[in-house]
């Protein structure tokens, strides 16, 4: 499967931040490994109700590329696959974080529901 490049050229920095985390699961998925740190697939998946498995793969595959999330591959039947958020996907969630604070005040302020999902 061909992957989109994303080299620029950029208008500014936030273009280029948000060629990276564009699409709605990829700055979902910065914060669910964010919060629980090593994920396995299916714990992904059950962390981001509403994303198909097809989704989820390719949108980790491309974080994968832009050195956002480490896939680690344990040699053990059935297999093991843990994926990890790299120093660079770590400083990302970090620049991410005011825009999240600036979401949950939105929602505040608009009255807007906010989903709470139980924890797995």
């Amino acid at each position: 499967m061909a992957t989109k490049a994303r080299r620029g050229p950029y208008f500014c920095g936030i273009d280029a931040a948000m060629d990276v985390v564009s699409g709605k699961w990829k700055s979902l998925i910065l914060w669910e490994l964010h919060e629980h740190g090593v994920r396995r697939f299916a714990q992904l998946r059950r962390g981001l109700p509403g994303v198909s498995e097809k989704m989820l793969v390719q949108q980790l595959r491309e974080m994968e590329e832009d050195d956002l999330v480490r896939r680690e591959v344990f040699p053990e039947v059935p297999p093991r696959v843990e994926y990890t958020l790299t120093e660079h996907g770590l400083s990302l969630n970090d620049a991410l974080s005011a825009l999240g604070e600036w979401g949950t005040e939105r929602i505040r302020r608009i009255g807007a529901e906010k989903v709470v999902y139980a924890a797995s």
